[in-house]
């Protein structure tokens, strides 16, 4: 079975195809700069070569179908004919409190989704320029919504609820609802597969992290919290995002820089995080250079980007009552053993000791990182949400699920 997997974003669509019977990786790529100036659509062949291709993308359905070309008919296909895709699996940013697991796309369930518009106003609409896209370029082909949200609906609500008026809930569905949820699924998954413990009896801690970041509690196989709320913006000190802030300190910003909503959000989401604090960028590379050179303020955004983490590894330890994995995915989780480092360093009372050594040595790939004597495992566990994605698509055919 063949599943190719979409992630249209505001400007771009990255995808993948599969082949489930292997697993194997047939064809993937992404066109960038939608509707912009400069468009192009890079892929990476089956040999690792990288390829560029500049065209214009106005618009998703020519982006999409100029993905199917390359897929079939150009010196890159890797397929004969579309015929031979079975299903397309997409990822969906949010699905609020309607969707708790992924689902075959029909009008209710496009219907749904559009209701969800304004809790992700960002990422919603073009995850459905993608999906009707599809439908219109082959629309007898089946489609599936993989949410980040919906791993995080076993959250109670306890824990999801804001100290708001509970009619801001009931009205407008403020709460939290935790993201990357395919992402802590598949690596809390795949760090018991590799350790050979059984998924439904666990504390896992999973960290995924890298210009966006969130911690996820998981016991028994659950996600239990989430450290993003409402939106992506909550929790973590980000590349660009603030993370946790004091709302008092946005009314007082607003009236003394005389800016409404939307001038805050731009500021919130775009200008801040270790990009604002730092003034150098939002790329932990570039962050950690200047550090390393000197720059205080550089230093000062690492510090914080890795206290923020580890307060909430401690606070989730709480939750659990104790933690038996650590699970470290996300660019800067699975390449920066510095950053891994400072998050275990004198975690010793809570059971974790880090193998200091062999951390240093671990990039982008499977490996137990903390010491043989440590009774919680600290893990790197790279992610791979489009395999997660196509999965959930070859088990929903399989089972003719709609909701």
């Amino acid at each position: 079975m063949k599943i190719l997997v979409l992630n249209c974003g505001s400007s771009s669509v990255k995808y993948k195809l599969f082949d489930m019977d292997s697993s194997k990786v047939l064809g993937q790529g992404s066109v960038e700069k939608i509707g912009l100036s400069g468009s192009y659509l890079k892929l990476q062949t089956s040999s690792g070569e990288r390829v560029l291709i500049e065209e214009d993308f106005p618009e998703y359905t020519k982006s999409i179908q100029f993905i199917f070309k390359m897929l079939t008919e150009s010196k890159y296909a890797c397929i004969k004919s579309l015929k031979e895709i079975d299903a397309v699996g997409h990822r969906v940013v949010h699905g609020g409190e309607t969707f708790s697991k992924s689902v075959r796309i029909n009008d209710e369930v496009l219907r749904m989704v559009n209701e969800c518009i304004d809790l992700a106003p960002l990422h919603n609409p073009p995850n459905l320029k993608g999906i009707e896209a599809v439908s219109k370029l082959m629309p007898d082909l089946p489609q599936v919504a993989v949410f980040d949200t919906a791993f995080h609906q076993t959250m109670p609500a306890k824990a999801y609820m804001y100290g708001l008026p509970y009619e801001y809930y009931k009205k407008y569905g403020i709460r939290r609802y935790g993201f990357h949820g395919t992402s802590h699924r598949y690596v809390s998954r795949r760090a018991c597969d590799i350790l050979g413990v059984d998924y439904a009896s666990q504390r896992i801690i999973s960290a995924h992290i890298g210009n966006g970041g969130s911690v996820t509690a998981i016991r028994d196989g659950k996600s239990v919290e989430n450290s993003m709320g409402l939106t992506p913006l909550e929790g973590l000190l980000m590349g660009t995002r603030t993370g946790d802030i004091d709302g008092g300190a946005l009314t007082y910003l607003m009236e003394k820089e005389n800016i409404g909503p939307r001038a805050l959000n731009n500021i919130l989401n775009k200008k801040s995080g270790i990009l604002g604090v730092s003034g150098v960028s939002s790329d932990m590379r570039e962050l950690t250079a200047a550090a390393k050179s000197g720059n205080k303020r550089a230093q000062l955004a690492f510090d914080m980007y890795n206290y923020m983490i580890k307060k909430y590894v401690g606070a989730y330890a709480a939750v659990l009552g104790g933690v038996d994995i650590l699970i470290f995915t996300g660019g800067v989780g699975e390449n920066q053993d510095e950053t891994r480092q400072a998050i275990c360093e004198n975690m010793e009372y809570m059971g974790l000791l880090l193998d200091v050594e062999k951390n240093k040595l671990i990039r982008g790939k499977e490996a137990v990182i903390s010491a043989p004597e440590s009774k919680v495992k600290a893990m790197v566990v790279p992610t791979n949400e489009e395999l997660m994605i196509a999965m959930d698509t070859v088990e929903i055919l399989s089972q003719g699920r709609y909701q």
